[in-house]
């Protein structure tokens, strides 16, 4: 049996095995995956048990997507050009980066038809996530901006958020991650203001952000899209069913 993992710091919210031991169902791979909670200084350890055959692929998740690069042996241009790692494999005696989490938000984008070129969008926080947002959201021809508490070159700060006409807001931060589900990256006001509000939490599934704005558009369907992306690279096979359908069986699941 093969074994996968989500490498992350914090990890009792994650839905990934489910997703992913779904996906290994369809596909017939005798195979499970794990959740693997590790400090920073225990990362290249962690990515160490690829090379010694333990695990055979991770998804990297908060706060390690950048960190994880430099243990690495090769990235794969899309991630290089993004600036951070979710999926790793090795692979011909090479341990290597990539990531999915572009196309899971490009998809999540165009399951709530989100509109975005020409559009003002804004990504609060700066990390891993944000990066693959960004990239999501500039090659579909938004005006891309990073909001941070700390302004400095490219970045605005939460206070000159405010009054800005904003088209699309999304919350790349871990805040309002469970448990601390009532916390918000940004004043009501500004959420309220928005036009189109994404999260790429997904546990809750409302954060306290969606509240205030309206809206439903959470991460669970990036969630979805970039562990079959991922798997696609694992398995060197293509997913042919529809994403939906996986979602479908995960929030069935959350039903129970």
């Amino acid at each position: 049996m093969k074994k996968y993992a989500l490498v992350g710091e914090r990890l009792g919210h994650s839905y990934s095995p489910f997703v992913h031991n779904q996906i290994y169902k369809d596909l017939n791979i005798d195979a499970q995956f794990f959740l693997l909670e590790c400090k920073a200084d225990e990362l290249e350890g962690v990515i160490n048990l690829l090379r010694t055959g333990e695990y055979h692929g991770f998804n990297i998740t908060f706060p390690y997507k950048i960190e994880v690069m430099k243990y690495l042996d090769e990235i794969s241009p899309e991630a290089e050009a993004v600036g951070s790692v979710n999926t790793v494999f090795y692979k011909n005696g090479k341990v290597i980066g990539y990531n999915t989490d572009v196309y899971g938000f490009y998809a999540e984008l165009l399951y709530f038809k989100v509109p975005v070129k020409g559009k003002e969008c804004y990504i609060l926080g700066t990390g891993g996530a944000s990066l693959a947002v960004y990239r999501a959201l500039s090659d579909m021809g938004g005006n891309v901006y990073f909001v941070s508490r700390t302004k400095r070159e490219g970045v605005i700060t939460y206070s000159e958020l405010e009054g800005r006409k904003i088209d699309v807001l999304v919350n790349a931060t871990p805040v309002g991650l469970f448990p601390n589900c009532d916390a918000c990256p940004c004043k009501k006001e500004i959420a309220e203001s928005a036009g189109y509000v994404l999260d790429v939490i997904f546990n809750p599934r409302i954060t306290k952000i969606l509240e205030y704005a309206h809206s439903n558009m959470n991460g669970m369907f990036m969630l979805v899209y970039q562990a079959i992306k991922s798997e696609e690279i694992f398995q060197g096979m293509k997913y042919e069913r529809d994403a939906r359908d996986l979602l479908d069986r995960l929030e069935a699941s959350l039903r129970e």
